[in-house]
């Protein structure tokens, strides 16, 4: 059974809130969008506003789902479950470190967990208005 996590996909401004591992955790020294594991009751949309506040500091409120994936690593085989996300009205809207915003071009300069692929093609592509 793989270990179900929340991913906050938090989008501002035409920016992206992310972070990078700590070197000493598996995946380490990787960039990610903030997020962890759902608790035992928890659905993925509350467990990403969770994560997001107690990693980066920020309120957000969920939107919608990108498609999920399940991904095998070494050290775990993990279920994502991508949580587009947007700052609460009137929340602070600086993160705490290592968080920061880039703009969706940039997020190609930066290394993510293989899981994240999928979500990272998705979010390269221009935005349909």
């Amino acid at each position: 059974m793989p270990t179900p996590i929340a991913i906050a996909v938090v989008e501002h401004a035409g920016n992206y809130l992310i972070g990078q591992r700590p070197a000493d955790v598996p995946l380490g020294g990787l960039w990610e969008f903030p997020g962890g594991k759902i608790e035992t009751g928890e659905s993925p949309e509350a467990a990403a506003v969770r994560e997001c506040l107690e990693e980066a500091g920020l309120v957000v409120e969920p939107l919608f789902r990108y498609p999920g994936h399940v991904h095998e690593y070494d050290h775990d085989r993990v279920q994502l479950v991508f949580v587009a996300c947007r700052p609460e009205p009137n929340s602070a809207d600086q993160p705490r470190e290592p968080f920061r915003w880039v703009s969706r071009q940039e997020l190609t300069n930066y290394q993510f967990p293989a899981g994240n692929r999928g979500l990272l093609t998705l979010l390269a592509q221009p935005a349909q208005r």
